[in-house]
């Protein structure tokens, strides 16, 4: 096993009091020396042309990242070994402290570079008899005397089953138990899991071998009863849970990989309830975010490193970064950022733009002056006038189509995005809005992809369908949805949309269609 553990008595000189804290998984990242345990193309000097001239322009572009994303302690994974670690160090010398860790027979391992004081390196052993993956690295770092934990973690890929995360898990959890209540630690780096995994997995039986029960939300106790665990409620448990960043930012933000378009998130940033309570170190709340500039996404694209396929092997182009993005957060020992959340207070009567912000209730919302503005058997969209507009997807029967109420809601979810009331019941029922249609939207005027729009009933929206998909104005294409797939249109049809049902799933938008009278076919 690889370790190593850096000490220098300079002083450090932060720019600010504020502690930045990132992780970032720089996809492959090897030398040029053969040590038998490379993937096939980065063995050097080959046909797969990982040579001096890829490598530099790789390990350029690792520290262009990494100097612009300018963290105080920056996790990473997928790199080789501890010569790499100690070469980034040199390239950036910002950075006084450093470790690494990897088993012998592992291709890739992890570490740190910090700016901040390596106290203690460990290493939590997860092995496998029939293959071979990284250790947990634990790493204590003390700052202005107050001392925290980071774990670094890179789990298996979905190569293997949900069994082998969940052994990483569990060993993890089993060593955050044995710290006292009111110790600061932080999990994070590439688990291999969205932060929803109990809900992305279940009908993928290739991964689901462990009858829905996952590591990230299970065993690292992210959920309860499959229920997130939120800032509003993380210090009321008994038991050791932890809060997950990715529930901080909108859901169709949520990704910090794409995968066949769709938004993933095997990076992970989790947080312990000491974090919470005023003392020592402190998360900054909302501070959490992707850290994508225009060269590492643009075009709903990730500027990977880039490869070409051959018949033989896959050659380096020599262009690009990583297929992972970024990610960071902000915590503070300073008394001015401290926000106990015993001291935060919620209204109890809100705006449905406020459920979109909101990832579980602690407590029942109060609606009022929504208007039922479309119906469908069982289910509804109700929206409020200066405000936005919301999925019932079930139990909406008493709730009449054109009529004013206010409602108490009891439970919200996100279904692959897209925010639904899950539970409601009815206050009081008001008067008739004959023109409830007025809080249609004209999609010929907005931009039907920009996901403040979701939940929305569109209307006057023309196009052309082909493969499932609608074409409209300027070539895009955007897909038609329905739970009925008798009553989609056909392809090669041109159709008006009269009421479609404007919806996200996993970082796409697409057309809803609940009903045949939803659309009208033109001649």
């Amino acid at each position: 096993m690889y370790k190593i553990l850096l000490f220098l008595t300079l002083p450090i000189f932060l720019f600010s009091q504020n502690i930045k804290i990132a992780s970032y998984n720089v996809e492959n990242f090897f030398d040029l020396n053969y040590d038998k345990t490379e993937y096939e193309e980065y063995k050097p000097n080959t046909k797969s042309l990982w040579n001096q001239r890829n490598f530099d322009i790789k390990l350029k572009n690792i520290i262009k990242v990494i100097e612009d994303l300018d963290a105080d302690i920056i996790a990473l994974q997928e790199i080789e070994n501890l010569d790499l670690i100690k070469l980034l160090a040199k390239k950036l010398p910002q950075y006084k402290y450093y470790n690494f860790i990897k088993y012998p027979k592992s291709a890739v391992g992890l570490g740190f570079l910090s700016k901040i004081e390596i106290k203690r390196t460990a290493s939590l052993d997860v092995k496998f008899t029939n293959a071979v993956y990284r250790p947990i690295l634990e790493t204590t770092f003390a700052y202005k005397e107050v001392e925290f934990k980071i774990f670094n973690n890179h789990w298996p890929s979905k190569r293997a089953n949900e069994s082998y995360r969940i052994k990483f898990a569990k060993t993890l959890y089993d060593r955050t138990k044995e710290l006292e209540a009111d110790y600061d630690y932080i999990i994070l780096g590439d688990l291999n899991s969205d932060y929803n995994e109990f809900e992305t997995f279940k009908r993928n039986l290739k991964l689901n071998t462990t009858a829905g029960i996952t590591g990230i939300n299970n065993l690292l106790k992210t959920t309860i009863d499959d229920k997130f665990i939120t800032i509003d409620d993380i210090l009321s448990y008994k038991e050791k849970v932890h809060y997950n960043l990715w529930l901080e930012i909108p859901t169709n933000e949520r990704f910090s990989t794409k995968f066949r378009d769709q938004n993933n998130t095997p990076d992970n940033i989790i947080l312990s309830p000491a974090l919470f309570d005023g003392k020592k170190l402190s998360y900054i709340l909302n501070s959490f975010e992707v850290f994508k500039p225009d060269y590492l996404y643009k075009n709903r694209n990730i500027s990977r490193w880039k490869m070409q396929n051959s018949s033989e092997i896959q050659i380096h182009k020599g262009e690009g970064f990583s297929d992972h993005l970024p990610i960071f957060a902000y915590f503070s020992i300073k008394d001015i950022d401290k926000k106990p959340l015993k001291n935060l207070e919620k209204q109890n009567i809100v705006l449905i733009k406020e459920l979109y912000k909101t990832e579980k209730l602690i407590k029942p919302a109060i609606l009022e002056d929504i208007i039922v503005i479309y119906k469908d058997e069982n289910k509804a969209i109700i929206k409020q006038e200066n405000s936005r507009a919301i999925y019932v997807f079930k139990n909406a029967k008493d709730l009449k189509l054109g009529f004013k109420y206010t409602l108490q809601i009891n439970s919200i979810i996100d279904f692959y995005g897209l925010k639904e009331i899950d539970d409601f019941l009815i206050l009081e029922e008001k008067n008739e809005e004959k023109n409830y249609k007025k809080l249609f939207i004209d999609a010929s005027k907005i931009n039907i992809f920009d996901f403040k729009y979701e939940n929305e009933i569109i209307t006057n929206l023309k196009g052309f369908v082909s493969k499932g998909r609608l074409q409209i104005n300027g070539g895009k294409t955007i897909k038609l949805f329905s739970n009925d797939k008798s009553i989609l249109p056909n392809d090669g049809e041109t159709i008006l949309i009269k009421s479609g049902h404007l919806a996200s799933f996993r970082g796409n938008m697409q057309i809803i269609i609940h009903k045949n009278s939803d659309f009208e076919v033109l001649k």
